[in-house]
């Protein structure tokens, strides 16, 4: 691997493994393909370096000295979401189950190639980066002429008064307002509003979209669109006076048929 290949890597790699030598071959062979790596011998002290350097992924052996692996990955997790790999010498589908289950995004069974270790490294880092029109952070604030957003203090205004909506309402506008025109299925809807342990009825997604457009449609700025067959699109609708720079537009006196409203057929 050349170089500039390799330099275009540049994500940060924790590796947890207590057998030196293992540990030794990961760390060399993620360094050449780019990667910067630092390592631990043992779960408390992976811990706490997955808590002050905040890795781009960490690759874990479930079987470690004192801590296990399953309790590194607990612990982990109730701080943060970076990706995990557990890497487990036994070929049991419990042990992957519970890994899984308790956060790990995929997992490697030993004995096994460099190949493969660099391939899922890759591949667990693409699904965990956002895509290149997607924002890394969502704003606290978001507003759109009579509607304002504030997630921090969990509040939404529309024409100077709140709008009472249940925690799963709240989550799903954030949401859709955080990336408008973009069309969504319900299994993204799921995953990031739900998160990925859910698993009740998908059609919760259509009873919450019923639900916001019985407290919006026609009243704020927005319009929640139905994309058949896909899922959904929230719309922006911007005011007329941010479009004219504080002039209403006048719609033209012209006729049209009978059946079409703006031009459009209904």
């Amino acid at each position: 691997m050349s170089r500039g290949a390799a330099a275009s890597n540049s994500g940060r790699v924790l590796v947890v493994e207590d057998d030196e030598g293992i540990r030794d071959m990961l760390k060399y062979n993620l360094t050449v393909a780019g990667f910067s790596v630092q390592e631990a011998s043992d779960g408390a002290s992976g811990l706490r370096t997955a808590r002050t350097s905040r890795p781009d992924l960490v690759l874990l052996d479930l079987m470690l000295p004192g801590m296990s692996g399953f309790d590194f990955c607990r612990a982990l997790r109730k701080s943060s979401r970076v990706p995990i790999i557990i890497i487990t010498a036994k070929d049991s589908e419990v042990d992957k189950i519970v890994g899984l289950e308790l956060g790990a995004d995929d997992y490697i069974t030993k004995p096994f190639s460099i190949r493969e270790v660099l391939a899922r490294v890759n591949a667990v880092l693409r699904r965990a980066q956002p895509e290149a029109n997607e924002p890394r952070s969502i704003p606290e604030l978001d507003s759109i002429g009579p509607f304002s957003i504030n997630r921090a203090a969990r509040r939404v205004i529309l024409d100077g008064a709140d709008v009472k909506l249940t925690a799963r309402e709240f989550d799903l506008l954030s949401y859709l307002l955080a990336f408008p025109g973009r069309v969504h299925t319900r299994d993204s809807l799921l995953e990031n509003v739900w998160g990925r342990e859910f698993t009740g009825d998908r059609k919760t997604v259509d009873v919450h979209i019923r639900w916001l457009r019985e407290k919006f449609a026609g009243k704020a700025p927005f319009e929640i669109v139905t994309v058949r067959g896909i899922g959904y699109r929230l719309d922006r609708q911007p005011n007329p006076i941010e479009l004219l720079g504080g002039q209403t537009e006048t719609a033209p006196a012209t006729p049209v048929k009978d059946g079409q409203v703006g031009g459009r057929g209904r």
